[in-house]
């Protein structure tokens, strides 16, 4: 299967400073093609890769979404026949629309390819300038990207406004932290997705029902062998069905939701709030914060955790009623906060943590 991964961006904005990172630190040891698109007549960063024994295959005479469209894809099936990557990592103009690329390589239908990730990277410093002045064209990178990073990150107030723009337009991951404080690994995870907030939120939602069901299994071994065949489930259930039947003893149906007889799956009654952010913390303010979960303000929180830049280092935080864990770690592609528990105030949760 050969992965098929589009990085976007406008001029400037540094995608081959990332795939030359991504070359030496994540994509090593694979079979590669890069196509490149440059906008003029010369592809200048071809020779570093080729240097690296990289195939390339550079198309200088216009942009890869309007009048190269159909040698595009005829391109990109002869190197695939040709070279048989594991991975095609294409590099369209800066001043292409990612939609477009991405429409290209789908009627391209390169056998035994799928389509991997989309990552557009933006420069922190010109976010507001670039949404302003060539609105259609940024917009359309920012919100068909499945990743977005951000380089040129040094100015703090600046990461902060640029994240706050480009989420009004995207929900994807936003890579935050400097490049030079990541592995190229650690960047590839967060663009192909695999360490998104969402797969975050599920794993500690199966961490909570776990624990939630250990609980109820343990509570039902007290009971007596009456109630434990009264509150029995069906073991062939779909647990996917987040919908469960209620039965009395005679086997008729139960629909009345005040009988003892009904027990609540913890999917039933768990939310979940997340956030990314680049917002940098203290020690101090993250401890306190955390001890505040436990006042019930903000819900019934069952489990917390994350990792957030702490200024002079990361840190990484697990909380659980009444405990709570902060240690310092590697960096993360940007900060993350993950929340577990019923009845929560999302809106206090925010105003908690990121003021």
């Amino acid at each position: 299967m050969i992965k098929i991964d589009i990085f976007s961006g406008f001029l400037g904005a540094g995608k081959t400073t990332l795939i030359k990172k991504l070359i030496k630190e994540a994509y090593s040891g694979e079979k590669i093609v890069l196509i490149e698109n440059e906008f003029g007549e010369i592809g200048v960063d071809g020779g570093f890769l080729r240097d690296a024994g990289i195939e390339i295959t550079e198309m200088n005479s216009g942009c890869i979404c309007c009048s190269l469209v159909g040698d595009f894809s005829k391109a990109l099936c002869e190197v695939a026949e040709r070279f048989a990557p594991e991975r095609i990592v294409i590099e369209p103009s800066g001043v292409g629309k990612l939609s477009d690329v991405i429409k290209a390589v789908r009627r391209a239908n390169v056998p035994d390819s799928k389509l991997n990730a989309f990552c557009t990277v933006v420069d922190a410093k010109k976010c507001r300038v670039y949404l302003k002045n060539f609105g259609e064209f940024f917009l359309d990178q920012v919100e068909n990207a499945s990743c977005i990073v951000l380089s040129h990150t040094s100015d703090a107030k600046k990461v902060e406004e640029a994240v706050a723009l480009l989420k009004e337009h995207t929900k994807v991951t936003i890579v935050t932290t400097d490049w030079d404080d990541l592995g190229g690994k650690e960047i590839l995870a967060a663009i192909e997705q695999t360490e998104s907030m969402q797969a975050e939120l599920e794993k500690l939602a199966r961490e909570a029902h776990e624990h939630a069901h250990e609980h109820h299994h343990h509570h039902d071994e007290d009971d007596d062998e009456h109630e434990h065949e009264h509150h029995h489930h069906d073991e062939d259930d779909d647990e996917h069905e987040h919908h469960h039947h209620h039965h009395h003893e005679d086997g008729e149906e139960c629909d009345d939701p005040d009988c003892e007889c009904h027990h609540h799956h913890a999917d039933e009654i768990f939310s979940s709030w997340g956030t990314e952010t680049a917002k940098k913390f203290t020690k101090e303010g993250l401890s306190a914060a955390l001890s505040a979960l436990d006042s019930g303000e903000y819900g019934q929180i069952l489990r917390a955790k994350g990792i957030v830049d702490g200024e002079g280092g990361w840190l990484y935080f697990d909380f659980v009623p009444g405990e709570t864990d902060i240690r310092t770690g590697s960096p993360a592609v940007t900060g993350r906060l993950c929340v577990i528990g019923c009845g929560l105030r999302e809106d206090a949760l925010k105003s908690l943590f990121l003021g």
